[in-house]
């Protein structure tokens, strides 16, 4: 299975893509994408949407991991961070895989047991569980790649528990 994670942000959106061979899972891609903040939204928008449209292409993943938008300080930031998850998502249906969304606790606490973890835990849980040489940077890719692990963590088949009764 293909995952690709998202970090939805209107400046900068986090991706990163895993694939898993069984148990084993193997980092393929991370970084992010940034739109010029100099431009309208909505020509930022279409970037964005250009740029998740050729990612999607190239790694063609079967299901997109977002991170959900719960609650920003900054209604501006939340704004545009809810446009970024709405193109990311349209965008995924239009390649054909399936969307699911993981709030940040869900994503912490999967990725590093705690959901209250802050972001240089969860950075540094997922360069252990992919083996990686160095932390992801942006911190934006990292958090991208930990949507990803969430979702493999949560869709893969709990162990039966067998009752004689």
């Amino acid at each position: 299975m293909l995952v690709m994670g998202i970090d939805p942000g209107l400046s900068r959106c986090g991706y990163g893509v895993v694939q898993t061979y069984g148990r084993a899972t193997q980092a393929i891609a991370a970084g992010i994408i940034r739109t010029d903040k100099s431009l309208p939204t909505p020509q930022r928008l279409y970037q964005l949407q250009n740029e998740l449209t050729q990612l999607m292409q190239e790694h063609r993943p079967n299901v997109i991991a977002i991170e959900q938008v719960l609650f920003q300080v900054n209604v501006r930031t939340a704004m545009g961070v809810g446009q970024a998850s709405g193109v990311a998502m349209a965008t995924a249906v239009q390649a054909g895989a399936e969307v699911f969304e993981y709030t940040p606790t869900q994503i912490k606490k999967t990725v590093s047991g705690w959901g209250a973890a802050d972001k240089s835990q969860t950075s540094k849980m997922v360069q252990t569980l992919l083996r990686l040489p160095k932390p992801l940077k942006p911190v934006d890719a990292a958090d991208a790649m930990a949507a990803a692990l969430c979702h493999l963590a949560q869709s893969r088949p709990q162990p039966q528990s067998w009752s004689t009764t």
